[in-house]
């Protein structure tokens, strides 16, 4: 039974190296050849996320907030419009959730010193893609657009505030994004890592009701950074 279970494992690796060098070997067996030539195309994708806060402050000296970003997940569609052979419009709206951790210094209790920011994005990113040339099943770009972020959990409608633990920003931000992937054409379907930033381009934070507040007094502008990870099936 051992030998029979070692042979199934070893056959398995030859023929999973005899179709990687066939797709992506020297002289590949082209896959997909026409998809790219398609004006308008659809797809989907999953990911994940590492979102942060850029904060500046009245007093620059005293830096009294500290940021650790938490994992996240990503899930949406992709449509894609050829515009030429080399560039495409990207539209990629998207659900993201995620959330940061800011930890107040000057607290004696923790309830006071942290903030769990949780996020619920529908993200919607517009998007021009810069594509090389072919080279055979595979296809390097970069990318770059301007996108809109509606926070489906930004308290901005709470009356509250961080007196009642209650941390508040906008609704809505804009925000510009620059990346780059690879497009890997499988045998069935064109398979695409990317890797993407997003800078928030206004401040996002609704300040406390007091305006001397230990939480909000000291922010002049509360902004967006983040890193997308996404894997999109066409």
């Amino acid at each position: 039974m051992k030998k029979l279970f070692c042979f199934l494992i070893l056959f398995l690796s030859l023929q999973s190296q005899a179709q990687f060098k066939g797709m992506f070997g020297k002289n590949p067996l082209i896959n997909l050849e026409n998809f790219d030539k398609q004006r308008v195309y659809w797809g989907y994708f999953l990911g994940f996320n590492s979102y942060d806060f850029k904060i500046d402050y009245i007093n620059t000296p005293q830096k009294d907030i500290s940021s650790k970003t938490v994992a996240g997940f990503n899930v949406g569609l992709v449509g894609d419009l050829r515009l030429q052979k080399y560039i495409n419009l990207r539209f990629e709206p998207g659900l993201y959730y995620t959330q940061r951790n800011l930890t107040y210094t000057g607290f004696d209790k923790k309830i006071d010193a942290l903030r769990e920011v949780k996020s619920t994005y529908i993200h919607f990113p517009l998007l021009i893609k810069f594509s090389s040339e072919r080279i055979g099943n595979v296809r390097p770009y970069i990318e770059g657009g301007v996108s809109a972020t509606l926070n489906l959990a930004s308290n901005s409608k709470s009356i509250d505030d961080n007196l009642q633990q209650r941390f508040r920003v906008i609704p809505w931000t804009k925000n510009y994004e620059l990346g780059f992937g690879i497009d890997l054409y499988l045998e069935y379907f064109k398979f695409s890592p990317s890797i993407r930033g997003v800078f928030g381009l206004g401040d996002e934070l609704i300040r406390d009701n007091d305006p001397n507040s230990p939480w909000t007094g000291n922010i002049q502008a509360l902004k967006t950074r983040a890193i997308l990870v996404n894997f999109t099936f066409h």
